[in-house]
């Protein structure tokens, strides 16, 4: 009678931890390098808000924003690992990984405006940029927006030659590096999480980012002078483990989706407007003289700048580059 019983009581325990094991939500642990209040960590944010709701609790999703758990020379290793299930890298990410068709994205002078982005990363070429990182074990399911670039230095950056000497920070791209080059400028790879200090201590003398990245990373702080160059684009990919993925249950994944598709649609919508507020906040603060180019210095930016599109050609794809251009012609830009 007394085994009987402590069988029932076993089986009662067994069953109740089946089931809480069964009730145990879904981690995935989002990492990202850049502020919560950047495009980027809203729309990180906005993702668990609307995966944890459509999921009804199924799945809790974990944020680590502004390179709390890896810098970003060494989140992609840990998503391949599975230390982590998503990421939203920069697109300049994926070259040193192997796959240098996204450096693309970072040719200066590339994409004109944001309606050419959008036929390019929503259309057919953004699907096969995608599918190029399945054999790395990684499925891309979204493109972020974080708008076009601006330079920063002590010193006015007004025309290449301005940059002669200058140790410019630029993430690791091939593309990037002749970039600065073509300037006349020093390149310096470095993570996003080291550049406020290096610019602070004159380890390098100015870098390359989005408003909204030098507004929250409090880099106009340590940066005399600011260029709206719009020279060129950054953009994230978000990205999640191929195997961790596959092995969702179908209805989740569906989920997950719609819930991806709604914060790509609502990270991109603010984009512009923080880069926007960002810069008009960096002018109020009086720390940084804000320069924007003249027709004359843009032509001069320009004819030093374009030709790496070209130079580029046998590492990214004639073929690639052509196609983005050829979405540019179709919306009548030149």
């Amino acid at each position: 009678m007394l085994l009987r019983s402590l069988a029932i009581s076993l089986g009662a325990c067994l069953a109740l931890a089946s089931n809480a094991m069964a009730q145990a939500p879904i981690i995935i642990k989002f990492s990202h390098v850049v502020a919560s209040d950047t495009p980027k960590g809203k729309g990180a944010e906005r993702f668990k808000e609307l995966a944890e709701k459509m999921t009804t609790g199924r799945v809790k999703v974990e944020l680590y924003p502004n390179s709390t758990l890896y810098k970003d020379k060494e989140e992609m290793e840990a998503l391949q690992l599975g230390a982590v299930q998503m990421l939203a890298p920069s697109l300049a990410k994926f070259g040193p990984l192997g796959v240098k068709e996204f450096e693309v994205f970072d040719l200066p002078y590339m994409f004109p405006g944001k309606d050419v982005l959008y036929r390019v990363t929503e259309g057919p070429i953004g699907k096969d940029l995608f599918k190029k990182l399945e054999t790395k074990g990684i499925t891309g399911l979204a493109f972020w927006d974080n708008g076009f670039k601006v330079m920063s230095a002590n010193k006015p950056l007004l025309v290449p030659a301005d940059f002669k000497g200058q140790k410019m920070r630029i993430q690791s791209s091939k593309v990037l590096d002749a970039q600065m080059r073509a300037l006349g400028a020093n390149p310096q790879v470095m993570a996003f999480s080291e550049v406020y200090q290096a610019l602070q201590t004159g380890v390098v003398d100015g870098t390359e980012n989005p408003p909204s990245n030098v507004y929250t990373q409090k880099m106009h702080e340590v940066q005399k002078n600011l260029t709206v160059s719009n020279h060129g684009y950054l953009g994230y990919a978000v990205i999640v483990n191929k195997k961790f993925w596959d092995g969702l249950p179908a209805d989740i994944r569906t989920q997950l989706e719609a819930a991806m598709k709604d914060a790509t649609k609502y990270s991109n919508a603010i984009a512009q407007q923080e880069n926007d507020q960002a810069l008009e906040l960096i002018r109020k603060s009086g720390k940084t003289a804000i320069h924007v180019l003249t027709d004359k210095e843009k032509a001069e930016w320009r004819k030093v700048l374009v030709p790496v599109q070209k130079d580029m050609e046998g590492r990214i794809g004639k073929e690639l580059i052509a196609a983005v251009n050829k979405e540019s012609a179709a919306l009548g830009y030149k």
